[in-house]
């Protein structure tokens, strides 16, 4: 199979990225360049993302972030062998801006586009990083999502547990914020509960023991809101109290997914584990999941933080994946703000999926 070389773009929330990526599937490949530009400056005195300001600056910053990519790449525009970007699911506006971007070179350069589903970048990403083997159980947790599925393939992703309501990392931003940490939320919760008491507060674990792998995260936000309004309240001890229980509905939601995983592929004698998306760079969390993979023999793969929160390198590998199998996508396809992952097959731009990215 002939090495390929991509260019992929990504703005679904508020990261403007670029980069190129050089390899052939199943991986590892070379990451050649990638560019990431956060907003999160611009969004923290907000306390959350805004979607009009998310969008202009990814208009303003994208180009240069392009030629960035290219010139760290040392590359010229004929070595670019396709131009993949994020299709959605995402803020609109944002995903307008990259693949209308990707829409342009491609025709301007005669380059064959690829639309891709944001949640499959995340999802490959452990090819791109250390070439893991189809088929893989993949745990993605991120501000929109929160996932388990099993991977097949490229285009086959087997849903087994979705969130209910609130994603974890959406979870992880509205406690900080209850707790008067400042954005993005995640981060900080977990950098103060590494100073706390676990066990200092008596937290709800929704879920925790039920059959099935789907997970709910509201009620365990609205207990912190609650001990919150008591006063008198330790945040570093609020925030191990908090991502402990996460921890706790994690592990157990997972390892049942690990059971089904075994016995949908039997085959699989050497399963993985695949923690993907911006909350699996939280190393509390991806402790105890290596734990929990290595009690039930499965090998755990987790991208490097960078390559955990959104950035380009992963669209541009999960279009490599696709364009390698002879999949290319038409000039007008048609951004969209859902699209689920275990829906995004060929010829499959439409579908539901919760807000965020």
């Amino acid at each position: 199979m002939k090495t390929l070389t991509i260019l992929g773009l990504e703005t679904s929330c508020d990261e403007t990225a670029a980069a190129i990526v050089r390899g052939r599937p199943p991986g590892p490949g070379a990451i050649l360049s990638n560019i990431v530009f956060s907003q999160n400056e611009a969004h923290a005195p907000y306390g959350g993302v805004v979607p009009e300001i998310a969008s202009r600056a990814h208009l303003e910053i994208l180009d240069g972030e392009i030629e960035r990519a290219l010139s760290e790449a040392n590359l010229a525009w004929n070595d670019i062998d396709a131009v993949a970007a994020t299709a959605g699911p995402g803020l609109i506006g944002g995903v307008m801006v990259g693949l209308t971007t990707a829409k342009a070179l491609a025709l301007g350069l005669t380059k064959p586009l690829i639309a891709v589903n944001h949640l499959a970048g995340h999802a490959l990403t452990a090819r791109l990083t250390a070439g893991v083997a189809f088929p893989f159980l993949l745990l993605l947790v991120s501000g929109g999502h929160c996932q388990l599925l099993a991977v097949a393939d490229v285009d086959d992703y087997r849903l087994y547990g979705a969130t209910m309501d609130d994603a974890v990392g959406e979870a992880f931003d509205k406690t900080a914020k209850i707790l008067g940490l400042p954005y993005p939320g995640g981060p900080n919760v977990e950098a103060r509960a590494r100073h706390g008491n676990a066990k200092a507060y008596a937290l709800p674990r929704p879920l925790l023991g039920r059959d099935g792998m789907d997970f709910s995260f509201s009620g365990l936000k609205t207990a912190v809101r609650q001990l919150a309004s008591q006063g008198g309240l330790n945040v570093d001890d609020a925030c191990a109290s908090f991502q402990a229980a996460v921890i706790d509905i994690l592990r157990d939601r997972t390892q049942q997914a690990l059971v089904k995983f075994r016995a949908d592929f039997p085959e699989n004698t050497r399963p993985s584990l695949v923690v993907a998306g911006g909350v699996a760079a939280n190393q509390a969390i991806g402790s105890a999941l290596k734990d929990l993979a290595q009690r039930h023999g499965f090998e755990i793969s987790v991208p490097p933080p960078a390559y955990c929160t959104d950035n380009a390198a992963m669209i541009a590998w999960a279009g490599l994946e696709r364009f390698a199998l002879g999949k290319r996508d038409p000039l007008d396809v048609s951004p969209r703000a859902r699209w689920p992952l275990h829906a995004s097959g060929e010829g499959n731009h439409s579908g539901q999926r919760q807000n965020g990215a």
